[in-house]
């Protein structure tokens, strides 16, 4: 059973004992979350968004996502409550001044710190690394640490100038609860959404389905005196204002320009109902002819 030349086995390297539970290194954690997409697993690159979960996406990564559902992906499960675009908010950050990228080391013998980042906080200058919280505003997508929103009570935004609100304020790759917490608001904010647009939609369909109420013309009729009945003249109402009511077959029937008293006979020989344009049998020509007004 092996052992030759003497060697004495020790008892962990016969008896198999528990497995050590691993653990994920937080530099590496911090790094995947801070500095890669959360959908595609490539690095950050601008225009970068942000869900209303707090994570943050490539934005072309998204688009690709939305045109195409059925393609397989590693993490579709994250991108799940993206219905479109306009569930995620393209973030204005602000670039770190020390961030060289990967150009300082290209050939890798330089050292490489990890928790350099690519942005920084405008207010304090925090770097957005991990190690501290950040949060973006759903109004104008503008990016600042936690402690620049709390050292600094304002409802107007320290970049763009923008009022926000409490409720606008969302965390960037925060803990368990908070993301629990981001997940009951989304929810709550859409089930608002839904009801408003139906409330819309049946305020819409009552508008149309009213009828349009027509008021008639008030008009007193007078009294038949010595058996005669006036039919023509009526009296005016209340308003002051009598409206007549024209026969329907005066009103589709078409009048010929020719018996219109108030035009002039030159205007109505342009038209060939006038007599003029009238032609006589010596003056149609032949049927051989190409048009019959040729002569």
């Amino acid at each position: 059973m092996g052992c030759d030349g003497g060697t004495i086995p020790k008892r962990h390297e016969l008896v198999k004992g528990p497995k050590k539970v691993e653990k994920v290194d937080k530099n590496a954690e911090l790094a995947a979350k801070w500095k890669y997409c959360a959908l595609s697993q490539e690095k950050l690159r601008r225009p970068v968004v942000a869900c209303e979960l707090g994570r943050l996406y490539n934005k072309d990564a998204v688009i690709e996502y939305l045109l195409d559902k059925s393609a397989e992906r590693p993490n579709v499960e994250i991108a799940a409550h993206i219905r479109g675009i306009k569930d995620v908010k393209e973030l204005n950050l602000t670039d770190n001044p020390a961030w060289e990228g990967d150009r300082r080391n290209a050939k890798g013998d330089c050292y490489e710190d990890m928790h350099c980042a690519m942005f920084i906080c405008p207010v304090v200058g925090l770097e957005m690394n991990g190690k501290h919280k950040f949060c973006y505003l759903q109004t104008c997508g503008c990016v600042f640490s936690e402690r620049a929103l709390r050292e600094v009570k304002t409802e107007i935004c320290h970049k763009c100038g923008d009022p926000f609100r409490d409720e606008d304020i969302v965390v960037l790759n925060g803990s368990k609860e908070e993301q629990e917490q981001l997940q009951n608001t989304m929810e709550e904010r859409r089930a608002k959404a839904k009801a408003g647009k139906k409330s819309k939609k049946n305020k819409g369909l009552e508008t149309v389905s009213k009828p349009v109420e027509s008021k008639a013309p008030s008009e007193s009729t007078s009294t038949p005196v010595n058996g005669e009945s006036s039919s023509g003249d009526s009296a005016p109402g209340p308003s002051g204002s009598s409206k007549t009511v024209k026969p329907a077959a005066a009103v589709g029937s078409k009048r010929s320009i020719q018996d219109m008293e108030g035009k002039s006979e030159a205007y109505k020989s342009i038209f060939t109902s006038h007599s003029s344009a009238k032609r006589s049998k010596d003056q149609i020509s032949n049927w051989v002819t190409h048009t019959p007004y040729h002569f």
